[in-house]
């Protein structure tokens, strides 16, 4: 028997293997944990930025649309417009996945998913590249644009993924359902023959996994823009494009195989025709 086989599956296929399935179309609730975990830190980092260049938190549409509403009665127009974009941006970021996603689906692609995070991936990394060579008067308003719409494509992919159970950016919903959790774990049951409140610590634990994870990557953003500026989104998007790749490049290369495969079948003549 040989080596490989003693000591379990080599480590460059059991790699391929885990990227194939960390953003692959088979989900479970580990896979949808690691790529929650990476995609809430990348949130964090991107959040920061946005703060800390321009003064936008750009996941936080609440905040956003409540913004434009002060600065309307305010009569800050210029800023009230600067949240609209932002909104808007957002809305079609989520249109963009939805489309992308729905696309890949139809045609059983093993990356509907991940297709989406690799536009994410690429997005964000051309971003951290070329940022600061814009020099445009009002560059704060395409900042937030693509942050925007960049935080738009990852809630509402991480919203298909968990089935709606995880929301990467959606920080004020997380705290909520660990407040939830957390009360259901202080409430004594005394009432005997009547069903138990019971927590779901699995859920609890997750939620504070991820608050944690775009705090961690928040500090990370902030730290690193005052440091690099925005070359330090480059790093997060290459780890980003990493996690993503595999299912699309499975998808080329089955793709290029059925069209080898159709290109040297050779056709069957008719009966009777030269």
């Amino acid at each position: 028997m040989d080596g490989s086989r003693r000591g379990g599956p080599h480590p460059v296929a059991a790699v391929r293997s885990y990227l194939l399935d960390v953003s692959g179309p088979e989900r479970t609730r580990r896979t949808n944990l690691h790529l929650a975990s990476l995609l809430a830190f990348i949130a964090g980092v991107l959040n920061s930025v946005g703060f800390v260049a321009v003064s936008v938190y750009t996941s936080h549409m609440t905040g956003l649309t409540a913004s434009v509403a002060d600065h309307l009665v305010l009569g800050s127009v210029a800023l009230a417009g600067v949240g609209v974009v932002g909104i808007t941006s957002f809305v079609i970021g989520a249109m963009a996945c939805a489309v992308l996603f729905n696309w890949g689906r139809r045609r059983q692609l093993r990356s509907r998913y991940a297709s989406v995070l690799v536009l994410e991936a690429l997005l964000v990394l051309m971003f951290g590249a070329l940022a600061d060579l814009l020099v445009w008067h009002h560059r704060a308003v395409v900042f937030v644009a693509v942050l925007c719409f960049t935080m738009g494509l990852q809630n509402a992919i991480i919203t298909k993924i968990s089935k709606a159970q995880i929301r990467t950016t959606h920080v004020t919903g997380m705290i909520t359902d660990i407040g939830i959790e957390l009360g259901k774990l202080a409430y004594v049951n005394r009432r005997p023959g009547v069903e138990p409140v019971r927590p779901d610590l699995q859920r609890l634990g997750t939620h504070a996994l991820l608050v944690g994870l775009f705090f961690v990557g928040g500090m990370a953003g902030a730290l690193g823009y005052l440091g690099l500026g925005f070359p330090v989104l480059i790093a997060p998007a290459l780890v980003l494009l990493l996690a993503a790749t595999a299912p699309v490049l499975s998808d080329v290369r089955r793709h290029r195989r059925a069209a080898v495969a159709g290109s040297t079948t050779t056709p069957v003549a008719e009966p009777g025709v030269a």
